[in-house]
């Protein structure tokens, strides 16, 4: 589809290296054409594109992205973002038909999309106190320690059970808008 892609593997064995993951991603723009891609696997048109970039960057509707905003967004693009972006590998893109292709790079970087506010809740210390507790209450357990051993074994294990099982499931719920574009427009959280 595209000219022959230009890697630059810096570890040699075709996989991109930090470095270049984050110089890519250091971009917003480029940041907003790889979640633009994640949502389609067909090739998208280097004008669709350049138009929800806009709206994305001007946190507006689709159709109230003016023709200099959009006109702004594919120049850069063009010109640009998108070169860059094919030399890692990450995309193909046919300057003929002017049209971005996904390649599996793509997906591997979409972690790196991932937005994690400053007031999101702090999972991980959570789980790791959780999981503190319920070691505390198994140690207690095996010791006899009065107040526990008013339910069995049988019980603790379910409580234990079921507050990891209830806690992993609002994680996974309350998780599910931290994508970023996942709204009408995308928040601008990685400039923060």
């Amino acid at each position: 589809m595209s000219n022959e892609m230009r890697r630059l593997p810096a570890q040699g064995n075709g996989e991109l290296s930090k470095g270049e993951i984050f110089d890519v991603l250091q971009n917003q723009r480029r940041r907003y054409v790889l979640e633009y891609l994640k949502r389609y696997e067909e090739p998208v048109s280097l004008s669709d594109l350049a138009m929800q970039v806009a709206a994305w960057e001007y946190q507006t509707p689709l159709e109230e992205v003016t023709n200099d905003q959009k006109k702004r967004v594919y120049t850069t693009l063009q010109q640009t973002h998108l070169e860059r972006m094919e030399e890692a590998g990450i995309v193909e893109y046919d300057t003929g038909e002017n049209v971005v292709t996904r390649t599996p790079y793509t997906d591997e970087l979409t972690i790196y999309l991932e937005i994690v506010p400053g007031s999101e809740f702090p999972w991980r210390e959570f789980y790791l106190s959780l999981g503190s507790i319920s070691c505390a209450v198994v140690a207690a357990l095996w010791t006899g320690l009065f107040p526990l051993t008013l339910l069995t074994s049988l019980e603790w294990a379910t409580v234990i059970a079921s507050t990891f099982t209830a806690a992993a499931a609002y994680h996974t719920c309350s998780g599910a808008d931290l994508q970023l574009g996942d709204d009408e427009y995308s928040p601008d959280e990685f400039d923060r």
